[in-house]
């Protein structure tokens, strides 16, 4: 179970919903917009994370064996050091994800029915490219956990794999309240530093792979 958490918490370290959000903080009107636009966002990239998941642990339960026999082989652990390696690389060259985000904020000038839709599209497309989502969902169908602990503990790891976008957002939204305040001040500098800030999320997610890797090895 512990494997499992901590992939989903790697899974958190979403860039782009975290640099959406942000983008709201900043174009949505002070009154009214700002809480119900994220908390649809959220809600709907929760959705699409969650389906996703129930969807990849159907595959996983009805290839246990072999699912087990590949967490168990060292092929499992040489891809999680590769993309590590791959991801420090990818990280280190940089890229620019501005043109992606304006698209994604037309749904989201105002609160509807697209703003959960493309949460959903966010979530199952981000999670669908992620290795910790799957490596933690594999080492969650191969535990000795029954199929109720398996299926509903579905809810609790799409939320983990949320909470680092929600923490943001909850945060996001008391600046804006209190934009004057300490922790308004601290916020602010990240929010304009931000490119350091996803780069040491990037090396994290990295370093959290490749030592996954070798602890595994």
């Amino acid at each position: 179970m512990l494997h499992a958490v901590s992939y989903a918490l790697a899974d958190s370290v979403n860039l782009l919903l975290i640099a959406v959000v942000l983008a709201c903080a900043v174009i949505l009107p002070q009154q009214g917009k700002y809480w119900r636009t994220v908390g649809l966002l959220i809600a709907g990239d929760w959705s699409g994370v969650f389906f996703l998941s129930v969807l990849t642990m159907l595959v996983f339960d009805g290839l246990q064996s072999h699912v087990q026999a590949f967490l168990e082989s060292p092929w499992a652990a040489i891809l999680l050091i590769l993309v590590g390696l791959l991801a420090a690389i990818g990280t280190w060259r940089g890229g620019d994800n501005s043109a992606l985000i304006q698209r994604l904020l037309g749904p989201l000038r105002a609160p509807s029915a697209q703003t959960v839709f493309a949460g959903f599209v966010l979530g199952f497309v981000q999670s669908i490219t992620s290795l910790p989502f799957f490596f933690g969902l594999a080492h969650l169908s191969t535990g000795e956990f029954s199929a109720f602990v398996r299926y509903a503990g579905l809810v609790v790891y799409a939320s983990l794999a949320l909470s680092l976008p929600a923490l943001v957002a909850v945060l996001a939204g008391v600046v804006r309240a209190f934009p004057e305040s300490v922790f308004g001040r601290l916020f602010d500098a990240a929010r304009r530093n931000g490119d350091l800030m996803a780069k040491l999320a990037g090396y994290g997610v990295s370093v959290f792979l490749v030592a996954m890797g070798i602890g595994s090895l």
